[in-house]
């Protein structure tokens, strides 16, 4: 794993009280919410999101369940082509 970067992130401060969140609880939601919307996307794999959001893999397996949002990436057209190359 690479050295980390650090950002700033500067948001209003009513933010995390309409959320009910204090600001760490807030950016940990926030880097599990990207990462999970970039698999959603197929920007990047599983392990990478699980990284990027800085939990481990079991975890980012289970939020994605409460997320709504499944852990194949294959879409149904894919998997149509693969029964039919059978």
């Amino acid at each position: 794993m690479s050295n980390p970067v650090q950002l700033k992130l500067e948001l209003p401060q009513d933010v995390f009280s309409a959320l009910r969140q204090e600001p760490e609880a807030f950016v940990r939601e926030m880097r599990l919410a990207a990462a999970v919307k970039w698999y959603e996307i197929e920007q990047i794999s599983q392990s990478k999101a699980a990284e990027i959001a800085g939990v481990s893999r079991a975890e980012f397996l289970a939020a994605l369940a409460r997320f709504n949002v499944s852990p194949f990436q294959s879409t149904s057209d894919d998997l149509i082509q693969e029964v039919a190359n059978v």
